[in-house]
This record gives C-alpha cells, sequence and structure tokens, in this order.
C-alpha cells in the first residue's frame, strides 16, 4: 500500500549536506562540505575521566528519567557559561531549557510562535538546518541579503515593511553558517531597534561565538533586549562535540513555558548522561584553555585555506571570516554552479552548493561553502589545489 503522506513533511527533502555525508565514507574524498569540528578538538581524555566519575558516585542520575527544563546544575552552568562570554545576556524575566542541540532549541521556537502562513524572516543564505525546521512548521521564509558586515539593514526594513505577518527574524550574528560573515555591532543595534518597533521575536543563534580567532568581540543582540524579544541560543556541540547533542536557550520565560511543552511532545528530555558529561566538563576542566586551543587550531586551518585560495582560486570571490568554521566561495559568472560541484566531486573534492542554503531554492546562487574546521591541513592544501584546477578548466 502507497502511504499518503501528511502535507507538512510531503514536499520536505533530505538535507543536502547529511546526504552528502553518506558519501564522504570513501577516505580518499576531501570533506569539505560538512561542518564537524576537527577530530583534534574533543577532549577525549577528560570526558573518559568525567564519565569514570559520573557512573562511580550518580549513577542513577545518568540513567533515569529527569525534568524536561533541564539538569538543573547543567542549566546554571550553561548560564553562567554564556554570561561569562556575553555579559549582560540573561535578563530578569528570562529562563533557560537544555535542549538537544540548538537545532531542536530553533525548532521549539519556531513551533511556539509561528502559525501556518506567517512569515519568518533570515538571512539570504542561511543555515539549512533552520530553514528546514522552519518549513516543517509551514511558515512563509523571507529571506534578507547577507552584506560583508552582515544582514543588509535597509531590505530588512524594506522586508518587514512588505511582511506584515512577519513573527520572527532568524539570525546568526557571528561567524554566519555558510557565508563566515560577522554583523557589526551598528547594524546589530539597528536589527534589535526595527524588531523591537515592528513586534518581531528575534531568534539569535550563536553556535561559533567562541572560536572567535581574529578581530574583536561583539556584544550578542541579546545583551541589548530591553523588551524581552530575543531569544538566544547556544551549544555545546563546537567546543566539546555535537554527539552529545547538548544545546540550550536563554529567553523570556513566557516563550520558554511553550518550548517546554513542545520538548515534551518530542523527547521528553535531553539524554541526561549527555547533560551530566557538559555539566561536570564546565564545572571542573579547564575550559578557557580549552577555548584557547581550539581558537589556536581552528586559526591555523582558516589561515591555510586562505592562502590557498588566494594562490590557486584567484578567479573567486570570498571574505576572510574572524572565527566559526566555514568560508563563502563566489564563483566567477561564466562558471554553472553544479557543473563546478560535480566537477569537485569527481576530483574527490566534497562542496556544498550554495543553493542549499537559501531561503528560496530557486533563486540564482554562484557560491559554495568550504569547511576548514574538518579536513587534516593537508587536505586542506590538496583539496583547494583541486579546486583550482577544476576551475581554471571551467572558465577556459
Amino acid at each position: 500500500m502507497e502511504l499518503k503522506i501528511s502535507d507538512r513533511m510531503a514536499a520536505m527533502q533530505p538535507s543536502a549536506i547529511r546526504e552528502i555525508f553518506k558519501n564522504m565514507a570513501d577516505p580518499t574524498v576531501i570533506p569539505f562540505a560538512g561542518g564537524n569540528p576537527s577530530p583534534d578538538a574533543f577532549p577525549v581524555k577528560e570526558l573518559e575521566n568525567i564519565g569514570r566519575i559520573i557512573f562511580e558516585n550518580k549513577p542513577i542520575a545518568a540513567l533515569q528519567y529527569s525534568v524536561t527544563e533541564g539538569y538543573p546544575p547543567l542549566q546554571e552552568a550553561a548560564r553562567q557559561f554564556a554570561n561569562r562570554r556575553e555579559p549582560g545576556l540573561s535578563h530578569p524575566g528570562d529562563g533557560i531549557i537544555i535542549t538537544s542541540g540548538a537545532q531542536q532549541a530553533i525548532e521549539l521556537a519556531a513551533k511556539s510562535l509561528v502559525n501556518e502562513g506567517d512569515v519568518i524572516l533570515c538571512e539570504n543564505p542561511s543555515f539549512i538546518g533552520a530553514l528546514n525546521a522552519f518549513r516543517t512548521c509551514r511558515a512563509n521564509l523571507v529571506g534578507v541579503d547577507v552584506e560583508e558586515d552582515g544582514i543588509s539593514v535597509e531590505k530588512l526594513e524594506e522586508a518587514i515593511r512588505k511582511n506584515p505577518r512577519a513573527r520572527m527574524l532568524y539570525l546568526i550574528p557571528n561567524f554566519q553558517n555558510p557565508t563566515g560573515v560577522t554583523l557589526s555591532l551598528e547594524k546589530r543595534q539597528a536589527v534589535y531597534d526595527l524588531c523591537k518597533r515592528a513586534g518581531i521575536v528575534i531568534l539569535e543563534d550563536n553556535p561559533y561565538g567562541d572560536l572567535r580567532f581574529s578581530g574583536s568581540h561583539v556584544p550578542a543582540i541579546k545583551t541589548m533586549d530591553t523588551e524581552g524579544i530575543v531569544c538566544y541560543c547556544g551549544t555545546f556541540s563546537k567546543i566539546i562535540a555535537p554527539a552529545l547533542r547538548v544545546g540550550y536557550a536563554i529567553g523570556p520565560q513566557q516563550l520558554l513555558t511553550k518550548m517546554v511543552v513542545a520538548k515534551q511532545c518530542g523527547d521528553v528530555h535531553t539524554a541526561m548522561l549527555s547533560q551530566l558529561l557538559c555539566c561536570d566538563f564546565l564545572q571542573s576542566c579547564n575550559v578557557a584553555g580549552h577555548l584557547k586551543t581550539l581558537q589556536k587550531l581552528y586559526r591555523t586551518k582558516c589561515g591555510l585555506m586562505v592562502q590557498a585560495l588566494r594562490q590557486h582560486m584567484e578567479r573567486a570571490a570570498f571574505v576572510q571570516p574572524e572565527g566559526g568554521f566555514f568560508l563563502w566561495c563566489t564563483l566567477p559568472e561564466q562558471v554553472d554552479l553544479m557543473t563546478f560541484v560535480r566537477a569537485a566531486g569527481e576530483a574527490k573534492v566534497a562542496v556544498v552548493p550554495g543553493t542549499t542554503f537559501l531561503p528560496d531554492p530557486g533563486a540564482p546562487c554562484s557560491a559554495v561553502r568550504l569547511n576548514f574546521s574538518a579536513p587534516t591541513s593537508e587536505q586542506i592544501v590538496t583539496g583547494v589545489e583541486r579546486l583550482g584546477r577544476v576551475l581554471d578548466r571551467l572558465c577556459r
């Protein structure tokens, strides 16, 4: 019998990046397509020791059901961790929820705020995981172009004016996925003021904020929030381990209360062993030293990719990021994007076409996202050399 799929899911397609992962089992393929942390980034010994202590001292807590809001000591540790990076982040009346990765926090916020047919404003391009979560809410996505210093304020103002059903703005202000750009302080204040006047909630996603390796810190939009309109999402995937699936959201309690109810309909609570591992890591390990190690690691990797791009792909354009995992590489106009992606694959380099990240998948795009965090230094140099040869051939 052929099953009838729900309207909500019928048009949904698998994540292109997750599908590319299936093809990267071949060890000869250079992985520029994913968004994984470096294998050298995981605090394996620390987590091994913490895990042993957990099962010696609190095995029942690790194995039993718990509250949906999250393990209370982790809630406090996560709040303190976020406030150390972003002083003034948490405001009176804010709550915190521990989620199964920031991806779940994004999905829960959208489910709690947005009705079918409402508009979600987002950067163009934007994180595919968030876009797909919004699509399952059957929201209308309106993309606002990203410039070298972040989202265009003028185009955001125009989008708000044209879309009275806009309920939420989704942003990644730091080292944005996929472009790698950072939203300037001036624009952050302007974006907040626009949304405050329009009554639009800002969903501020900051998965890479701890991975700044150059430039100066820019305060989170949440620190400017005097009206309770910003929900801030963080994650431990990029600084501890993604497989733990532990993230968090800090925002107005009214919203978080509904996010808790939505989470109860999904996974009941985030895995307790993962929560305990994260909590004890934050409480007992040298987190500041660990972050410095990660920042040094990614500074080196990014520098290698930038140097290789300048040497082998001078026809392409990119903005050098100040942190995070990604470079957004714009190809010359005469080069067809999908032809380049296929040719790169034949050269054993996996890249993601920029169309994957567009709120409107049918819109034109001539860029690819390149990941520098996961490949080895040798793979970065070799991979860009191969892409350069592909580009030269297609430009003839």
